[in-house]
């Protein structure tokens, strides 16, 4: 069970198991509140939106060392409630660890379950711990997900104190945005607790059991958004105080003085950054609770994305600085090598330095010396003054060569910029479409503003394709000298070229010939021979990791030369 605690599996939490932690959960509201933690029927029947009662079907009878579709050996139960066990297993043929959610197929939550695990595996956000297998097979549903053993809950986190406000201000962006992106999806998570976030040895947040966990306990909601949305506020609200944002215990952490309602966080603990304080009650914005300085509640995580990004950025703290240990001198110091140690308080004799020579001798030696100091600089300056006449000469012979040149060859036309008059995202190897919205973006002479492709769980497009990008119409055939793209991250890409001849926009990826490529955040593209065209593709073929944790192209500004 010391794993547990690190581990990205999706299963009840222990304090759940308490009669406390259900009680915190009964004062919540709408759906979150009611996401009952205990074992028995009774409880479960009482959740949100109608919990279903497991019937007559029984937790299978599994012990470590099963393995199922003779692949995943199961290791050790971490659950087993109303029907269904939850398991720390090993997948056999890729030779990693797993969690497994086992019920019998008769379950009356069965169906439920694999329909919540198959639509959570085709989101594919890698900010959710990420379900890899679903199947029904010899009378039994289970659920393969990740198993993260780098990863730690933010119960554990939130045991030693709460967290710092940059850890704070990136948690709850992350999920946030996280839950945004399920909810464009029609997924809901209706259990997200301080069990089911999880922060990776990266720093990275990610959420487990999206859909599926709620599925097991057949847990429901009217209002899954305004569900979700709540906690999350509870979320920053206990990562700001390390104090639940109701009445009773639950998740280890205190609950608030009874009969008080819902303080802000800042009237918890002194020194809570403002703005996430009032960030967690416009989130908790519910059932009487009210956001202070009258601002608008936020009901959905999209809403709570828009006021994340409305706050000023909060930075991370300055490291702290350790002064070097104080030098210590040694009596192998130059000057002080086999001399006794000057003892304190006693002042040392200076050693007189030796008279200046007065003899005959030293005054011919001094004599000599200046003479040959005088001579040597006499030589020294007639060299140079012919040196210069000779540079002189040559200076104007090849001034004079060079002025015949120019006169015999005419001089390059400086380059000019062309103007862009028209883009559109070309997008020919996947769905046809790529945030053509904010095209124009890309080439409004504003670093600040950009356009930017989807999502992918990888650079190379996450596999599906090998590009995508932007064409430019030129307005007319023109010669092109170069292109200069800015991007946000370090992107490839390339620069391709349709003919000349072309009387309208090509269509397909084959029309344009690669002229030119590199990587970069600033690339220039140049052709090594002259380009006469008036549709240029910018090509983009391997995108940036994101602060997200996904990968995204942007292309923040274009221009074209001649």
């Amino acid at each position: 069970m010391a794993e547990r605690s690190t581990a990205a599996v999706d299963v009840a939490d222990n304090s759940g198991d308490e009669p406390l932690t259900a009680e915190a959960d009964q004062s919540t509201a709408d759906g979150v509140a009611k996401n009952r933690e205990r074992d028995t029927d009774s409880d479960e029947a009482q959740g949100s939106g109608g919990t279903e009662r497991p019937g007559k079907a029984s937790a299978p009878e599994l012990h470590s060392g099963h393995k199922l579709a003779r692949r995943y050996r199961l290791e050790d139960c971490v659950t087993r409630l109303d029907g269904f066990s939850s398991w720390r297993a090993v997948d056999e043929k890729l030779r990693r660890a797993v969690g497994v959610h086992v019920l019998p197929a008769d379950h009356t939550r069965a169906r439920s379950v694999l329909a919540a695990a198959r639509s959570s595996a085709l989101l594919g956000d890698p900010r959710f711990v990420q379900v890899l297998d679903a199947v029904e097979e010899n009378d039994l549903v289970y659920v393969v997900h990740e198993w993260l053993p780098d990863a730690t809950e933010l119960t554990t986190l939130l045991a030693s104190g709460p967290l710092e406000p940059h850890d704070a201000y990136q948690m709850v962006s992350q999920i946030a945005s996280a839950m945004a992106a399920a909810h464009r999806e029609g997924l809901a998570h209706l259990r997200l607790n301080p069990n089911a976030v999880l922060r990776t040895s990266t720093g990275q947040w990610r959420i487990r059991g999206l859909a599926v966990n709620a599925a097991l306990r057949g847990i429901g909601s009217d209002t899954p958004q305004r569900t979700d949305t709540e906690a999350i506020g509870a979320l920053l609200y206990a990562a700001l105080t390390q104090r639940w944002p109701y009445e009773s215990d639950a998740y280890g952490l205190s609950g608030l003085p009874k009969d008080i309602g819902l303080i802000a966080p800042d009237q918890v603990r002194a020194g809570i950054h403002r703005g996430l304080s009032e960030l967690a009650m416009r989130a908790l914005a519910n059932d009487g609770a009210t956001a202070s300085r009258h601002e608008a509640a936020c009901t959905t995580p999209e809403e709570l994305v828009k006021a994340i990004a409305e706050m000023p950025r909060i930075r991370p703290p300055e490291p702290a600085f350790t002064a070097p240990p104080e030098y210590q001198r040694t009596t192998y110091q130059q000057g002080t090598y086999g001399r006794p140690a000057a003892h304190p308080g006693i002042t040392q004799p200076v050693p007189t330095p030796p008279p200046p020579l007065q003899s005959r001798t030293g005054k011919a030696l001094k004599w000599a010396v200046s003479a040959l100091l005088i001579a040597a600089l006499g030589l020294g300056s007639w060299q140079l003054a012919d040196a210069l006449m000779d540079q002189g000469k040559s200076d104007e012979t090849n001034q004079t060569q060079t002025t015949e040149d120019n006169e015999k060859s005419p001089s390059k036309p400086a380059s000019q910029p062309i103007a862009i008059s028209g883009a559109r995202d070309f997008d020919p190897l996947g769905d046809g479409s790529e945030k053509p919205a904010d095209v124009q973006k890309a080439y409004d002479d504003s670093a600040s503003t950009y356009w930017e492709t989807n999502f992918y769980q990888g650079a190379n497009f996450g596999n599906l394709k090998s590009g995508l990008g932007l064409i430019l119409d030129l307005g007319k055939v023109q010669q092109v000298g170069k292109v200069t793209v800015t991007f946000v991250g370090q992107t490839s890409v390339q620069l391709r070229a349709a003919s000349g001849e072309a009387g309208s926009e090509p269509t397909s990826l084959d029309a344009y010939t690669k002229v030119a490529e590199g990587s970069g955040t600033t690339v220039t593209l140049q052709p090594t021979e002259s380009v006469t065209t008036r549709y240029l593709l910018v090509w983009l073929t391997k995108l940036p990791l994101t602060e997200e944790g996904t990968y995204r192209g942007r292309v923040a500004d274009i221009k074209v030369t001649s």
